[in-house]
């Protein structure tokens, strides 16, 4: 583990880039950017336009690490290369930005008010990969959709158990488990989730170090105690569905939470903008996410 990247997670402030929209997500990531599907034909010309819109926005001097911490990458965008680097080694080397890769491989069908993790095979193969090409951590998401105590046990279960996995290859796990923000008891489910998490906490092994990446929670703070745990480096919160400036009013409320979002913010990013406009479009987002993580 690079510790000078561990040193700067830890304790410097910014937020989370999420550029980690995958097969599923991309053509919609692609249309909100204004490039449509019949921009390309098939999956590896999708991704290379996804991988286009991602170099620019990394490129850019408004995605500068005196504000963003970190970037989350997919798969493919890890084993792509800007310029002559690979996308990691581009984002620690050129910019003072921490690489995080996005390991799951989506969700399994809803199953007691929760969808698990799909199974991620060769995750171990994965991981080897990622620690060549200089990772630092990962992410894996699941989603609660009710406040089933059964479902989301089995929900956090799962994050811990792979998330073990990871922190044995040396890389630092960010569980992520999401809760919709339609969930019609949110709060109870937040409630929920939380005694599940201090639970596995405590049966942690000391050396272990992970993140959280959560819904911002319907109860202000409801995190800031698993926040002064040892064992947790950070707890970030995805946008869920919000608006950018809604992202932004919740996340401020929440002390120590910081943002990990990603079409909040790239919203108004578009292919047809000037450079010149394209920078000053994604600075506005990244200033005020900034500004609302920093609470």
């Amino acid at each position: 583990m690079n510790q000078e990247q561990l040193r700067r997670m830890t304790h410097d402030k910014g937020f989370i880039a999420a550029l980690d929209q995958s097969g599923g997500s991309t053509p919609k990531a692609l249309k909100a950017y204004g490039i449509d599907e019949s921009a390309y034909n098939g999956d590896e010309e999708m991704f290379t336009r996804v991988h286009e819109m991602r170099t620019r926005i990394i490129k850019s001097p408004s995605f500068d690490k005196h504000e963003i911490l970190a970037a989350i990458l997919f798969e493919n965008t890890m084993d792509r290369r800007i310029d002559s680097l690979f996308t990691a080694d581009f984002l620690w080397n050129q910019k003072g930005i921490i690489p995080i890769l996005k390991v799951d491989k989506g969700l399994a069908e809803e199953k007691d008010g929760v969808q698990l993790m799909k199974p991620i095979p060769d995750l171990d193969k994965l991981l080897d990969r990622a620690n060549e090409r200089h990772i630092f951590g990962t992410k894996m998401r699941s989603v609660i959709k009710q406040a089933n105590p059964d479902g989301i046990r089995a929900i956090i279960d799962q994050q811990f158990e792979v998330g073990m996995q990871i922190v044995r290859k040396g890389l630092v796990p960010i569980l992520e488990p999401e809760v919709d923000i339609h969930c019609p008891d949110k709060a109870m489910a937040e409630e929920i989730m939380l005694g599940c998490m201090k639970e596995h906490l405590a049966r942690l092994p000391a050396d272990a170090k992970i993140m959280f990446k959560v819904t911002i929670p319907t109860v202000d703070n409801l995190y800031a105690e698993i926040m002064k745990d040892p064992h947790v480096i950070r707890v970030v919160a995805l946008s869920g569905g919000y608006t950018m400036d809604d992202a932004n009013e919740k996340l401020a409320r929440n002390h120590g939470l910081i943002a990990s979002f990603s079409r909040a913010l790239a919203q108004d990013l578009r292919a047809s903008q000037s450079d010149d406009d394209f920078n000053v479009v994604l600075k506005k987002a990244v200033d005020a996410i900034y500004r609302a993580s920093i609470t």
